[in-house]
């Protein structure tokens, strides 16, 4: 374990009894004392808090910034407005995805990306390489900050006792700066839970500071601190990918059901014509969300049967503590991705009966 990153909350983790392992190189909080359906349900009815300043940022400025981005992501920087974010893909030539992240706009010379942790030297590398003639200035700056993510009903009240901003005039994927605990802060309404909530980036040495204080002011709302293992079932509940799951090298994200956010009506980007080809010939396979009907939890990589022929594989597989259900995400052939269809998922040696159904398992109420 020694040679493994530490967020500047490792001491935090540990003093909270934080059960660590390793993650993508990075020493992380799987879960805490109350436990993965604990911290899951508190998220849903009440409030969680996260540590992610594992992720990567990486600073875009310049004049060419919105010209760059958008020659290598797959949504439309150029749609952007100052204070919005979207969430977009970074594609390869083969149409894969190198990674999923952030884009954040400052203003028309200044974006801000913020990537997936066990890809941020990959995602680095590649945009780099990728500068050409571009007028940018690209800077790595993932150590310089921490991210906590605050998320659930209950998240915005405890949030706004600890600072000026009005949150409830960031709508949802906008941001604003201003000031955390009297932090100088990012203040993002984004999340990965299927809930309302913000994401903070702050200066990595005032990390333990906001940590803290957050817990504290949400101890009367019933906070509880969550680790990745809640943070997984909590994305999956709300259908959200995961790299290395769900995204790939050789996953397209027309595959992956991000049609949405590559926008192919817009000037090139890497990968461009494979995903324009893709949309006009049909594809091969897509991902599915399915339910088991049979008592039993299909895990990532358990392969599919459909008609007695394995055709595909789970990508992600896991109770679903909000929903009591065995629920997850596979990628099978276009033809049987269709919902009600019966499959069946290969659970240790023996054949189970699952059925295809709607996406996402769990929508929260506006």
């Amino acid at each position: 374990m020694e040679n493994l990153k530490k967020t500047p909350l490792n001491a935090a983790h540990r003093a909270l009894g934080g059960k660590m392992v390793d993650f993508g190189g990075w020493d992380m909080p799987v879960q805490y004392r109350a436990g993965v359906i604990a911290e899951h349900l508190a998220t849903r009815e009440k409030a969680g808090l996260f540590d992610v300043s594992h992720m990567g940022e990486i600073h875009v400025d310049g004049p060419d910034a919105i010209a760059f981005v958008n020659s290598i992501t797959t949504n439309d920087v150029s749609k952007l407005v100052d204070g919005q974010a979207h969430y977009s893909a970074l594609t390869n030539e083969r149409g894969g995805v190198v990674d999923d992240l952030l884009v954040y706009r400052f203003g028309e010379n200044k974006l801000f990306l913020v990537v997936n942790a066990g890809t941020t030297e990959k995602d680095w590398d590649w945009i780099s390489s990728k500068r050409g003639d571009y007028d940018v200035d690209l800077r790595h700056a993932s150590s310089d900050y921490c991210q906590i993510a605050i998320q659930g009903p209950k998240a915005i009240g405890i949030l706004q006792k600890l600072t000026e901003t009005d949150l409830s005039t960031i709508k949802y994927y906008h941001f604003t700066t201003g000031e955390v605990d009297g932090v100088p802060s990012i203040i993002s309404r984004t999340g990965y839970t299927g809930e309302d909530g913000f994401e903070v980036y702050a200066d990595a040495g005032k990390a333990e500071q906001l940590w803290n204080k957050m817990l504290e002011t949400g101890e009367s709302e019933e906070i509880l601190p969550c680790g990745l293992a809640a943070r997984n079932t909590l994305r999956l509940e709300a259908a959200m990918s995961l790299y290395g799951h769900e995204l790939g090298d050789d996953i397209s994200p027309l595959e992956a059901n991000l049609g949405w956010i590559c926008k192919l009506n817009k000037e090139n980007f890497i990968g461009k014509d494979v995903l324009v080809k893709q949309k006009e010939e049909g594809l091969d396979r897509k991902l599915v969300g399915f339910e088991m009907t049979e008592p039993g939890i299909a895990r990532d990589g358990f392969p599919i049967y459909i008609d007695d022929e394995k055709l595909g594989v789970v990508t992600s597989g896991s109770p679903a503590p909000f929903l009591k259900k065995n629920i997850g995400l596979a990628f099978v052939p276009t033809e049987f991705a269709n919902i009600g269809q019966e499959i069946k998922i290969e659970v240790r040696g023996k054949l189970l009966s699952a059925v295809i159904v709607p996406t996402p398992f769990y929508k929260r109420e506006k």
